[in-house]
């Protein structure tokens, strides 16, 4: 067994790395259209996605609509927005190995069919059922309102991206029908379907081996950090070390 600290930021690059080797999202690459929606741990799966296919040009700086803030250092509006979006670049969306850049899910939600995949971020995980869900600022429900009816009318699958650092207890529905009650204020919250997809499927997909969340917390930079626990042969935690070196040094998202 190895053991392995990863910040927040170090999990979003393994996630990425992880699911551009994923078979639905290979099979939307090789034959239909791949949409990554705009999110912190979707710009390095963009990233990733976009070096594999060798098409430059692409930030994940402002590669985003809602984030959590401090509250003593934030910047962004009550829907968790930026003032100003004008450096927003849009969502990645692949078609045939080309990015229609400036698009959007809006775009294209209404043409896209079985056999496609839309990735989404997550503010909330339930591990023990592998449940993920979001907080909506959007009086549409935003992305998650053009997504699901694909998903459910049209087969589209959805994957969920989503860090250890967003996991809480409790049903997500029972939460959902507390937030969402008439007569309460703040965000509304949507349980997704789809497959949910952390830092441990990222181990297991990428090496093979079981993951388990340990441990969780840090300071000075490693506040949110999970330790995780992977055991496999001894080839499978060999390459887990290999991995984990060449992602665990990455800066915090910073605006």
């Amino acid at each position: 067994m190895k053991q392995f600290l990863l910040t927040p930021s170090a999990g979003k690059r393994l996630i990425a790395k992880a699911l551009t080797i994923h078979p639905a999202v290979q099979g939307a690459l090789k034959n239909g259209t791949l949409v990554i929606v705009a999110g912190t741990t979707n710009g390095y799966l963009a990233e990733e996605i976009l070096n594999s296919l060798n098409i430059q040009g692409f930030s994940r700086q402002w590669f985003f609509r809602g984030i959590t803030m401090p509250p003593n250092k934030a910047i962004i509006t009550k829907e968790g927005r930026l003032p100003d979006e004008s450096q927003f670049p849009g969502d990645i969306i692949v078609s045939g190995n080309v990015w229609q850049k400036g698009k959007t899910i809006g775009d294209v939600a209404d043409t896209l069919k079985e056999g496609d995949v839309i990735i989404k971020g997550a503010n909330a995980i339930d591990l023990t059922h592998k449940q993920a869900a979001l907080l909506i600022g959007h009086p549409k429900a935003g992305t998650a309102g053009l997504a699901l009816p694909a998903v459910f009318g049209r087969r589209v699958k959805l994957i969920v991206a989503a860090g250890l650092e967003k996991r809480v207890t409790g049903d997500l529905q029972t939460i959902a029908s507390k937030i969402n009650e008439p007569g309460t204020g703040g965000y509304r919250f949507m349980p997704l379907p789809g497959e949910l997809f952390t830092e441990l499927e990222a181990f297991k997909l990428l090496c093979g081996v079981e993951a388990d969340l340990i441990a969780a917390g840090g300071v000075n930079g490693a506040e949110g950090a999970c330790w995780i626990a992977v055991s496999g042969s001894i080839e499978q935690e060999q390459t887990a070390e290999k991995i984990y070196a060449a992602i665990a040094d990455q800066n915090p998202f910073t605006l």
